[in-house]
């Protein structure tokens, strides 16, 4: 058996490889892709095969996927480019006779009408009609989504967005990837299995605000601002435009409940309570 992780060069898939290891699967049937391979060493240093792999380049695709029982698509980070992308791994695991695809999507793709989902969307669709066997992990919102941004957060003393009182059921990288091992050395069969993936506790970004406040001991607001308000301070800070337009939409569909997960899936995966938004908080905070 040997089980390919792609974008194993970013911080999930290298979540991914390590809850694999952790599962006692054997080093030398997990493969690790990605664009630099570099980065890759200390895998390769523990007996894990790592192969170079792009999603743009199609031989270096099928090269990364020659020999693979089951495939982990870890969905691209270049928004507007991925369906392609996509379809160039989907294409290549079909050829290669791959038994499971697993593709990490996002929360409720069936319903969300957020601007992020359209390519997850497309990707499900060309799943559906691939003739491979496959599995859905709708993911949820990163904890560390927020959790990274808390220098600047404390620094500004506010936390901005767009998603009034929305609830968010955001989880841990962690979580999310060892819910992805789970799929991939489960016995029973995962085919046409479609899990939507989020924490247990549901937050608002006005109780991370105030979570932060106490955690950190200082005065932090929640400010809520119209979306096109909120895409232009993001585009202040740096944030390219077209994605600091994305992200504002991301907020208006939390606003809508679009990315409230109501299930236990996530939970049930991984055998465990998913991490708490105040623990992750104070993790971070211990960490700056």
């Amino acid at each position: 058996m040997s089980i390919v992780i792609t974008g194993a060069t970013g911080q999930l898939g290298r979540h991914v490889v390590e809850a694999l290891l952790e599962r006692n699967v054997p080093a030398g049937q997990i493969v690790a892709a990605g664009r630099s391979i570099g980065k890759l060493s200390d895998f390769a240093a523990r007996g894990v095969q790592v192969r170079a792999m792009d999603y743009t380049d199609a031989a270096s695709v099928a090269q990364a996927l020659e020999g693979a029982t089951k495939v982990l698509l870890i969905s691209g980070s270049e928004v507007g480019q991925r369906i392609e992308q996509h379809r160039t791994v989907i294409a290549a695991a079909a050829e290669a006779g791959v038994e499971l695809i697993a593709y990490t999507s996002i929360a409720n793709a069936d319903t969300t009408g957020m601007k992020l989902a359209a390519e997850h969307q497309a990707t499900e669709d060309i799943l559906k009609g691939s003739g491979i066997q496959f599995a859905i992990l709708r993911n949820g919102w990163y904890l560390e989504n927020y959790t990274d941004q808390l220098p600047g957060t404390l620094a500004q003393g506010a936390l901005a967005g767009s998603a009034g009182e929305g609830k968010v059921s955001a989880a841990s990288r962690a979580d999310y990837a060892e819910a992805a091992a789970a799929v991939l050395v489960a016995v029973e069969s995962q085919a046409g299995k479609v899990y939507e993936l989020g924490g247990d506790h549901a937050f608002t970004l006005d109780e991370l605000a105030r979570e932060i406040s106490t955690a950190a001991n200082k005065a932090v607001t929640y400010q809520d601002l119209p979306a096109e308000d909120y895409a232009g301070l993001l585009a202040g800070f740096g944030v390219p435009q077209p994605f600091a337009d994305i992200l504002a939409d991301s907020d208006l569909g939390i606003a809508r409940g679009d990315l409230h997960v109501s299930g236990s899936d996530l939970r049930d995966l991984i055998g465990r309570p998913t991490t708490p938004m105040p623990t992750a908080v104070r993790s971070a905070l211990a960490a700056v």
